[in-house]
């Protein structure tokens, strides 16, 4: 990726910039490329009332990641949309941290299809999510 998260998000106005979901979730990017992005979460502050990790948390975790491959992909100057997210939730979270690895299924000209698996620190399968982007390149022209 030609521009790191940091440099994109410092980039933002500043009024975008204070609220990004990505802070208030407390995600960290650890990897990110076209071909894979991988970012942690903690369960702490993104719990449901019961005391697991809320199902939208790791919803949002995963859109992020996937948007970020999706990004990487149309980088420099194209632009993305998600158009549709799907979660299955697996097993709960309690406590720590989850990792989310995001790896692209597809890349067309115009529509770009994204895996994404979640798991706990014992490596434990928690959510798997699939996010579909409109892509579009820059230049007015698909590839």
């Amino acid at each position: 990726m030609k521009q790191p998260l940091d440099r994109i998000l410092t980039d933002l106005p500043a009024e975008l910039a204070a609220e990004q979901l990505v802070d208030r979730l407390g995600i960290e990017i650890k990897e990110w490329s076209q071909d894979r992005v991988v970012a942690t979460m903690p369960v702490a502050g993104n719990r449901q009332p019961f005391g697991l990790l809320h199902g939208g948390a790791s919803a949002a975790l995963a859109e992020t990641l996937g948007s970020l491959a999706a990004t990487a992909y149309v980088a420099p100057d194209g632009m993305l949309v998600g158009i549709e997210l799907n979660c299955t939730h697996h097993r709960a979270a309690r406590e720590g941290l989850v990792t989310g690895v995001c790896e692209p299924l597809y890349h067309g000209t115009q529509v770009g299809t994204y895996q994404v698996t979640i798991t706990d620190e014992a490596d434990r399968l928690i959510c798997t999510a699939r996010l579909t982007c409109l892509l579009r390149k820059s230049g007015g022209t698909d590839q």
